[in-house]
C-alpha cells in the first residue's frame, strides 16, 4: 500500500461505483455535484472514474488513486446486496478490519422499522464499518458513509442514491473538507454576445499569460462566450475582493458585448428585459429556422406581454402571403438573400403591428446549397421602429447546429438594435 506522505497541493479524485453507470441505465449525476463542490472548496480534481461492481478492478483503481491523490471519494456500493462491494474492497486496501458499529445498526432498524420494512439479514451488513474510521450516519437512508484517514490520505465512502449521498455530503463531508482546504474558490461569470471564442481570448491574452489569482477562463457556447473569473480566498467576502477589478477590466474591454454577469440570465432574458424596459412589442419572421427563434423568446416567463406573434414563413409562398415580400424581390435576389431578410423584417413588423420584427432566412442543409449560396449561409435583419440592421452570416456543421447558430446570432442581432434604439431615445447604452 503507497500513502501519500506530503500534502503540498490537496487533490481529489473521484470514483463512481456501479455497473448501472457504465451501462448507462442511469446518469451519473453524483459526479457532477460532487466535482461542483470539490471546485468551490478550492480543491483540484484531476481525475474522475467509473467502475462496475467489480471487485478486482476497484481494488486496483484504489490502489492508483492512493498513488496521485490526496483525497480519494467513492460513491456507491454500500448496499445490503452481494455486489455491494465498495466498503469492503476499501478496508482491504486500507488493511482495516469490518467492525459493526453499534449506533449504526440501531439507525438501520429504526429507518427500517418506522417504514414497515421488514429487515433481513443482509441488511445488517451495513451496519460494518472499517476499524478507526469516522463513521457519517445516514438519515436518509440505511447505508452510512465512511471516513478513513491514513497519514496524508483520506478516503471518503458516499452511498449512491442522490437523495442520501447529497445531504449527507453537504452536512457531514464540505466540512470535514473545509478543515483540511480552509481557502475557498469563487467564481463570477460574465456573459459575451457577437464576438467568438477565438476574438474573446485574443482580446485578454494578456490577462490569461499572466494570471496567478484570480484567473480568467473563456468558455464557448452556442453563439455566445462566457468568461469566467475565479479567485482563491480565505472568506467568500475576500475572493469577489480580488475578482472585481478583473471584472472591471473586462467591462472596459468588451463594453456593450456583455449582456450580463448573472449566471441565470440568458440571452433571451436579456432581451425582454430591453424590451420591458423600452415598452416595445416584437414579433419573428422566420425561415430556415422555423420556429426556434419565437421558441427562444417564449422560454422566457412574461413575454407575452411582449410578444405579439410568430410567423414561420418556409415558402415563397408564405412570405408573400404573410408578410407580404414583394414577388419581384424573391425572383431578382431569391428566398436566401439580405433583400429577403428586409423585406420579412419590415413586412413582420406591419402584419402584426409589433415595433421590432427579427427575420431570418437561410439555407440549413444537408442540401439546397449552391455555390453561390452554400450550405450554412444565413441572412437575418431586425426592424426596429423605422430603422433596419441587416447581417450575413456563414455557419457549418449539422442542419440542427446552422439553425441553433441563426437562432442565437438572431437574437443577439435583436438585442443590438433595441439597444441602439434604447441609446437614441434615452442618450444611454446598455
Amino acid at each position: 500500500m503507497i500513502i501519500r506522505e506530503r500534502d503540498d497541493d490537496m487533490t481529489v479524485e473521484l470514483i463512481c461505483v456501479g455497473t448501472e453507470l457504465l451501462l448507462g441505465n442511469i446518469v451519473n449525476t453524483n459526479a457532477a455535484f460532487i466535482a461542483e463542490k470539490c471546485a468551490m472548496l478550492g480543491l483540484s480534481m484531476f481525475y474522475q472514474s467509473v467502475v462496475g461492481d467489480n471487485p478486482g478492478r476497484l481494488e486496483e483503481l484504489l490502489k492508483t488513486a492512493m498513488e496521485r491523490s490526496s483525497v480519494i471519494i467513492l460513491s456507491g456500493g454500500l448496499g445490503p446486496t452481494q455486489d455491494d462491494l465498495t466498503k469492503e474492497t476499501a478496508a482491504r486496501v486500507m488493511h482495516r478490519e469490518l467492525v459493526e458499529d453499534v449506533r449504526a445498526r440501531q439507525e438501520i432498524q429504526e429507518f427500517l422499522e418506522k417504514r414497515g420494512r421488514s429487515i433481513t439479514d443482509n441488511n445488517w451488513k451495513q451496519a460494518l464499518v472499517p476499524e478507526n474510521c469516522q463513521v457519517l450516519y445516514n438519515a436518509n437512508g440505511t447505508a452510512p458513509g465512511i471516513i478513513m484517514e491514513e497519514g496524508q490520505t483520506r478516503m471518503i465512502l458516499l452511498p449512491g442514491p442522490p437523495n442520501e449521498l447529497i445531504p449527507m455530503f453537504e452536512e457531514q463531508v464540505y466540512p470535514y473538507l473545509h478543515k483540511l482546504q480552509p481557502e475557498i474558490i469563487c467564481s463570477k461569470m460574465v456573459k459575451l454576445c457577437g464576438i467568438g471564442e477565438s476574438s474573446a481570448e485574443t482580446k485578454i491574452l494578456d490577462l490569461i499569460e499572466t494570471q496567478t489569482n484570480p484567473t480568467v477562463a473563456p468558455y464557448a457556447k452556442t453563439g455566445e462566450v462566457h468568461l469566467r473569473i475565479t479567485a482563491k480566498a480565505e472568506s467568500e467576502q475576500a475572493a469577489y475582493e480580488l475578482i472585481m477589478p478583473v471584472e472591471e477590466e473586462l467591462r472596459r474591454r468588451f463594453g456593450n458585448l456583455i449582456y450580463t454577469d448573472d449566471p441565470e440570465v440568458t440571452l433571451e432574458m436579456a432581451v425582454f428585459r430591453l424590451l420591458k424596459e423600452n415598452h416595445l412589442t416584437v414579433t419573428t419572421a422566420e425561415s430556415c429556422t422555423g420556429g426556434l427563434l419565437a421558441g427562444r423568446l417564449i422560454n422566457v416567463p412574461g413575454i407575452s406581454e411582449h410578444l405579439k406573434e410568430g410567423y414561420i414563413t418556409y415558402s415563397n409562398e408564405a412570405k408573400e402571403k404573410l408578410l407580404h415580400v414583394p414577388e419581384e424581390i424573391l425572383k431578382e435576389y431569391g428566398a436566401v438573400s439580405a433583400q429577403t431578410a428586409e423585406a420579412m423584417a419590415k413586412g413582420g413588423a406591419q402584419a402584426a403591428d409589433a415595433d421590432v420584427c427579427v427575420a431570418v432566412t437561410g439555407v440549413a442543409g444537408p442540401d439546397g446549397g449552391t455555390k453561390e449560396k452554400p450550405v450554412g449561409l444565413v441572412y437575418m435583419s431586425c426592424y426596429c421602429k423605422g430603422k433596419l440592421y441587416t447581417e450575413k452570416n456563414q455557419y457549418s456543421g449539422s442542419r440542427s447546429k446552422i439553425r441553433e447558430y441563426s437562432v442565437a446570432s438572431a437574437l443577439t442581432l435583436l438585442r443590438r438594435a433595441v439597444a441602439e434604439y434604447t441609446n437614441e431615445v434615452n442618450g444611454c447604452g446598455l
